[in-house]
């Protein structure tokens, strides 16, 4: 029988993982949220909450590009959490308490994309609600298929994905300089910017949206055992992604702005094809429609296999069941993780509604992931200040602190549910920890220790 290998191989250049890592950003998300965002707004104003995403999609790019230089492994915020706080017993119940999140959250992920590609469907084809649900259901299996190969081979269909959705926006923000109204665009009300309660719940409200819009960045961190010249292709990757994904975003917002006014945006349930046929006429609408299918395809891809990166990294260590740290014997990469991940997704597609899941990921994610690393980079600075860097954030520790600050705003912007549930998930987790995982891992030393 031959051996089975356990470590992925670095086949990913920068041009492949920054691809992968924009896919993963952009997907259905912009496309669906953009009538939420201008409807929170209440007109064009709404770019502000792009341009407070895309500032945060930096501010905490600078601490995933830090760490995930430092530890280029598999499973990214796992591994980092455990390191920064210490691998003791703190350090891992958090890197745990990332994987028992990870378990709902990464499919809650998967199914955001499914269940928003099926709606986004329903422009070309009449659906009624099963039959949204059945395609949203076997856009998860074959996804799951096609990524049941090696990384190099992934690699190579991510840069032509990319290549679609980058091609895509192009043709969005090019075409927008037909019959662009710049008083649509640009006509503020009186009251735009008035800092009342009413403007900062709005901000909160799109600014929840727009970030979930921007998500993605720090995949290449969960493949950072799959990267070449990981020190440095990860940073540059990171900042590569959220730089062009911000110029992207902010002109789609501009152009579809200034087509038509704000109260037919936040209408709208299709709101680039609807922008495309205003300008072209029904065929372009229907050629833009196909175009966000494949995005949003090429999204659950770059999900997928980022994700299925982190049951892995913990099974590997010991904090998770042993069986997710298998690789598959030939194209060397951790199928039980990608199976499983997909068979939850798969369920959760068939179940849940879009906006409940887009709420419920960013909250889950929030304290634990996005809080707990940033106070975590700031810990390990503290107590390890001569650990070697290869990557150290600009203005260090201001990015960290000015990101924990949005984080927290935009927390406390969500309905008062999802933050208790998020809250009660990661409680029942810390308890499985103690009562649980750390009580197993002390008797398994032991028996070590005596052998």
């Amino acid at each position: 029988m031959a051996e089975t290998s356990t470590h992925l191989e670095r086949g990913l250049s920068l041009t492949q993982a920054t691809a992968i890592n924009m896919i993963d950003m952009v997907g259905i998300g912009p496309f669906v949220t953009i009538p939420f965002i201008v409807g929170a707004m209440r007109g064009p104003q709404c770019v502000l909450a792009w341009l407070l995403g895309a500032a945060l999609a930096f501010l905490d790019g600078s601490v995933w590009a830090e760490l995930g230089a430092k530890w280029p492994m598999a499973g990214g915020s796992y591994v980092f959490l455990q390191k920064v706080y210490g691998e003791n017993r703190f350090g891992k119940m958090m890197s745990f308490l990332l994987v028992w999140q990870t378990i709902i959250q990464a499919p809650l992920v998967v199914a955001s994309a499914a269940i928003g590609f099926s709606k986004y469907l329903t422009y070309l084809v009449s659906l009624n609600g099963i039959q949204q649900k059945m395609v949203s259901g076997a856009l998860v299996i074959v996804v799951t298929i096609l990524l049941y190969r090696n990384i190099k081979s992934i690699g190579k269909i991510s840069v032509l994905l990319w290549i679609i959705t980058g091609g895509t926006f192009l043709w969005l923000i090019g075409s927008g300089f037909h019959n662009f109204n710049a008083k649509w665009a640009f006509g503020f009300s009186k009251d735009a910017f008035d800092l009342t309660p009413i403007f900062w719940v709005g901000l909160g409200q799109a600014s929840l949206q727009s970030v979930y819009s921007y998500l993605g960045y720090y995949n290449v961190c969960h493949l950072g055992g799959d990267i070449k010249n990981p020190e440095k292709n990860i940073p540059r990757s990171i900042f590569i992604s959220v730089g062009g994904i911000a110029i992207l975003y902010i002109g789609m917002q501009i152009m579809v702005s200034g087509a038509m006014p704000w109260q037919q945006i936040a209408g709208s349930n299709f709101i680039v094809s609807t922008y495309f046929e205003l300008i072209y006429g029904p065929f372009a609408g229907k050629l833009a429609t196909v175009l966000v299918l494949i995005i949003a395809s090429a999204s659950l891809l770059a999900v997928m296999l980022g994700y299925s990166r982190i049951p892995y990294a913990a099974a590997l260590d010991g904090n998770f069941f042993k069986i997710f740290g298998k690789l598959h014997p030939k194209k060397q990469f951790p199928y039980v993780s990608l199976l499983f991940l997909g068979g939850i997704g798969f369920i959760f597609s068939l179940l849940l509604k879009l906006t409940d899941v887009i709420k419920a990921i960013l909250t889950m994610r929030i304290i634990v992931q996005f809080v707990g690393q940033s106070i975590g980079i700031i810990y390990w600075h503290k107590t390890k200040p001569d650990d070697v860097r290869p990557y150290k954030m600009w203005l260090y520790p201001l990015p960290a602190i000015i990101g924990i600050i949005i984080w927290l705003f935009i927390l406390f912007s969500n309905n008062w549910q999802y933050i208790v549930g998020a809250t009660g998930f990661i409680l029942t987790g810390a308890a499985v920890y103690f009562i649980v995982i750390e009580p197993q891992k002390r008797k398994r030393d032991k028996e070590l220790s005596k052998v």
